[in-house]
């Protein structure tokens, strides 16, 4: 009879094994199951400090009558249709022009391009937020080469505001998943690519039919965690432009954070609030899997 097929000895290893994780599983216990389960408790509650009561789905029924969660929720949402497609295809156009073989200069354009991922949040934000400003770069130099007549209200219009908070999102997060694309093309065997370029297929049209279907996972995989990342958007909002103009860019998690600690505390509801956060994710990582599935 083998040795660990023997009860006691089964038990005995099982025992051993259980005693490896128990550090692991008692931190995630502590510092994620139980946060979690608190977070959910608070929920049902209203109040601060000592006067806290139970209130079940109250905070629930009043989501739907908060125009500043109404706002936050609509900013997320723009923030979400328009920035990721817009850096899901800027870093699939970077791998691919990146991944040419006779390209000069590889590897520090390839540095150069996902050095952005890399830097400080909150120092890349404030540095946004100078470049923006009414007399910042930017407009200097848009005034100097003549392409505008007057400062444009940067950080001070609503809709310039989101373009800005866009476009430093873009700029730091399209090398991440550019690096994904292009360790996923270096896989792909040349000779197809070489096939197809000999029975006279254009370079696009090689890429539409060879390298999509090929980074589909992959694409799938960033597509996923950039929607996690923008609905979970803080930093840039906060250092950028604080959530205004006129909130037009308050996003969940700014809105999360001011109920917590700059308007008058409200954990419970601001903890509701989070797990619309949680449900979105939920939502739209099923429906995007759902999408991408192979079809029989």
């Amino acid at each position: 009879m083998p040795l660990a097929s023997r009860p006691g000895q089964r038990r005995f290893f099982d025992i051993n094994g259980w005693a490896f994780v128990s550090a692991a599983l008692l931190l995630i216990a502590t510092f994620m199951v139980y946060p979690i389960g608190k977070s959910l408790w608070m929920s049902l509650h209203a109040g601060q400090g000592t006067m806290v009561r139970f209130i079940g789905l109250g905070n629930v029924e009043r989501l739907t009558s908060d125009p500043m969660f109404l706002r936050a929720l609509t900013n997320t949402f723009i923030f979400l249709i328009v920035q990721v497609p817009i850096m899901i295809v800027l870093a699939l156009v970077m791998a691919s022009c990146l991944n040419m073989p006779n390209l000069r200069f590889r590897g520090l354009l390839r540095t150069a391009v996902f050095l952005p991922c890399v830097t400080s949040l909150v120092a890349y934000s404030v540095l946004f937020k100078s470049m923006f400003s009414y007399d910042g770069l930017v407009n200097a130099t848009l005034l100097y080469v003549g392409v505008i007549d007057q400062p444009v209200p940067w950080l001070t219009d609503p809709f310039w505001a989101r373009v800005v908070v866009i476009a430093a999102i873009t700029w730091r997060w399209t090398g991440y998943n550019m690096i994904f694309y292009l360790a996923a093309m270096q896989n792909v065997d040349k000779s197809i690519y070489e096939a197809a370029r000999i029975d006279g297929i254009s370079a696009t049209r090689r890429f539409l039919s060879i390298t999509i279907p090929v980074l589909k996972p992959v694409i799938l995989f960033t597509t996923v965690t950039s929607t996690i990342g923008t609905l979970q958007m803080f930093d840039e909002a906060l250092n950028i432009t604080n959530g205004g103009p006129a909130d037009s860019t308050l996003t969940l998690s700014l809105y999360i954070y001011n109920l917590s600690f700059k308007f008058v505390p409200n954990f419970g509801y601001a903890a509701t609030v989070s797990y619309v956060i949680v449900i979105l994710v939920a939502i739209l990582a099923f429906f995007q899997f759902y999408v991408a599935r192979e079809k029989e």
